[in-house]
C-alpha cells in the first residue's frame, strides 16, 4: 500500500486506552487484528451498536474483514478487547463491560491464524469479590519465566486486580490485587502496563480518577510475584494472592503542583507506556495546566527511564478536553514500541507553531536527546473531523502501522467515528 495513503479499516468503531494490546500483528499472515466497538451514530445504527468487533487488516493489500466476538454487548468504548497470540497460533480476545456487570469474558479462535471463527465465550465472575460493583478493562501480559499469562482488570474496590492462566487462556483463576487505596470518588489507580515478556511487568499509575483527585504518577514493576519501586526496593513481597498495598509507595515520577513554563501542573493521568529491548521505558502523561478550574489547557509530557532514573519533560499542548464532563480527556498519544524516540500525538494545537487548529490532527514527533527537543511532522492536516487516540501496532517488521479513529465523539458511549490506518516505512 502507498505509505502516505490512509486505509479505511472499519467504518464504525472507537476504543478506550486502558486495555492492551488492542492490536495484534500475526507474522504468519502479515496481518493486523484491531479491536473496536461501534456506536449507534455510525453505520449499522442500533442494530450494530455495542458489538465487540475484531477487524483483520491485510498489510499487503489494505483490505479488511470484521468478525463479531459478542453481539451488542454494550455501547461503550471501554469494552474493547485485549488480544494475545497464543503459542499454537490461535488468538485470545478478552473483554469486559464498563462496570455494568462483574464478568471478564474471553474467546479463543477455533483455528490458528484465523479470526473468522471462535470457540464459545467463557466468563470469570468477579461478583463474590466485588460485591456486585462491576469489572472493567483487560490487559494481557505473558511472563515466560513463570509460565503465567496475567490479565489486569479493574474490579475489587475499583483497583487493578489480577487473573492468572497456566494454560494460555483456556482457564483463569483469581490472582490477587496489584495495589489498593481507600477509594476517593469514582475509581482508583488508572494503570498502563509494559512487559518484557520474560519476567517483568512495568506499570505507571495514578492515585485516583483525575476528575476526583489531584493525581500524581507512580512507577513500579512486578517481578517474582513482588511489587518493586524503580530502584528495586520491594513494596509488596506477595502480590499473587495478596490484598494489595498502596501505589503511593511506588516511585513518584510526576508530582502535582510543580510549575512548568510558568503554569502549575495538576490532575495528571497516564496515557501510554512502552519498553524496549534494553529495558528502557518511555511514557506519555497528560495533565491540566494553569488554574484547576481552567478547561482550555491540557499538556502532554514525555518521560524516559534509563536505569533507575526517570526524567519527565514537556512534550506538547493537548488543547481543551474533548468534552466538559470529562475535564481530562485529550486526543491522546502513542509511543512507537520499536523506537522509544518516536511517538504520535492527537492534538488541536500545532506543536510546531502553537497555532490552534480546527480539529484534532495527528502529528509524528521524533527526539534525538530523550525528549529535550522534538522534530514534528503532520500525519493528517486540514481535516473536517477530529483524529483521535492513535495506536502504533507492536511487532511489525520494517514498517510502522499507525491506527486511529476519526469523526466526532461526545461521550464514551456516543461517537460517529471510523477506524483508519497508515502504513509508514520505518
Amino acid at each position: 500500500m502507498p505509505a502516505e495513503q490512509s486505509i479505511l479499516v472499519n467504518d464504525n468503531g472507537a476504543w478506550c486506552w486502558f486495555q492492551d494490546e488492542r492490536t495484534l500483528y500475526d507474522p504468519d499472515t502479515d496481518r493486523v487484528l484491531i479491536g473496536s466497538v461501534p456506536a449507534a451514530e455510525g453505520p449499522g445504527g442500533e442494530a450494530r451498536a455495542g458489538n465487540i468487533e475484531l477487524t483483520e487488516l491485510d498489510l499487503a493489500t489494505g483490505t479488511s474483514r470484521v468478525a463479531v466476538l459478542h453481539e451488542r454487548l454494550e455501547t461503550d468504548d471501554h469494552d474493547v478487547p485485549a488480544l494475545w497470540l497464543r503459542p499454537d497460533g490461535r488468538y485470545l480476545a478478552m473483554y469486559a463491560r464498563h462496570k455494568t456487570d462483574d464478568l471478564s469474558r474471553w474467546r479463543i479462535s477455533a483455528e490458528p491464524h484465523d479470526p473468522s471463527a471462535w470457540e464459545p465465550e467463557q466468563t470469570f465472575d468477579w461478583s463474590e469479590l466485588t460485591g456486585g460493583r462491576g469489572a472493567t478493562y483487560s490487559n494481557l501480559h505473558y511472563l515466560a519465566a513463570e509460565g503465567l499469562l496475567y490479565i489486569f482488570v479493574r474490579s475489587i474496590n475499583d483497583d487493578p486486580s489480577i487473573m492468572l492462566s497456566e494454560d494460555n487462556g483456556y482457564s483463569w483463576r483469581y490472582g490477587g490485587k496489584l495495589f489498593t487505596e481507600p477509594k476517593i470518588g469514582y475509581v482508583n489507580g488508572y494503570t498502563r502496563y509494559a512487559s518484557n515478556g520474560t519476567d517483568r511487568i512495568d506499570l505507571i499509575t495514578t492515585d485516583h480518577h483525575p476528575r476526583d483527585f489531584d493525581n500524581r504518577i507512580f512507577h513500579g514493576y512486578l517481578r517474582g510475584g513482588a511489587l518493586h519501586r524503580a530502584d528495586g526496593t520491594v513494596t509488596d513481597p506477595r502480590v499473587i494472592g495478596g490484598a494489595g498495598t498502596s501505589q503511593t509507595g511506588l516511585t513518584t515520577i510526576f508530582d502535582s503542583g510543580q510549575v512548568i513554563d510558568g503554569d502549575p501542573m495538576s490532575h495528571a493521568w497516564t496515557c501510554d507506556l512502552r519498553r524496549n529491548a534494553a529495558g528502557e521505558l518511555a511514557a506519555i502523561i497528560t495533565c491540566r495546566a494553569g488554574e484547576e478550574s481552567a478547561l482550555e489547557d491540557r499538556r502532554f509530557f514525555y518521560g524516559r527511564l534509563t536505569g533507575t532514573d526517570w526524567r519527565v519533560r514537556p512534550l506538547a499542548k493537548a488543547g481543551p478536553p474533548l468534552w466538559a464532563r470529562e475535564q481530562d480527556y485529550t486526543g491522546l498519544g502513542a509511543i512507537d514500541p520499536a523506537d522509544l524516540d518516536t511517538l504520535y500525538l492527537s492534538t488541536p494545537i500545532d506543536p510546531r507553531t502553537g497555532d490552534r487548529l480546527a480539529h484534532h490532527e495527528i502529528f509524528a514527533g521524533h527526539t534525538d536527546d530523550q525528549g529535550g527537543r522534538w522534530d514534528w511532522r503532520p500525519i493528517t492536516a486540514d481535516s473536517p473531523v477530529d483524529n483521535l487516540r492513535p495506536i502504533v501496532v507492536p511487532g511489525v517488521p520494517g514498517r510502522t502501522v499507525l491506527l486511529w479513529f476519526r469523526g466526532t465523539m461526545t461521550r464514551s458511549q456516543h461517537y460517529a467515528a471510523e477506524v483508519v490506518a497508515r502504513i509508514l516505512p520505518r
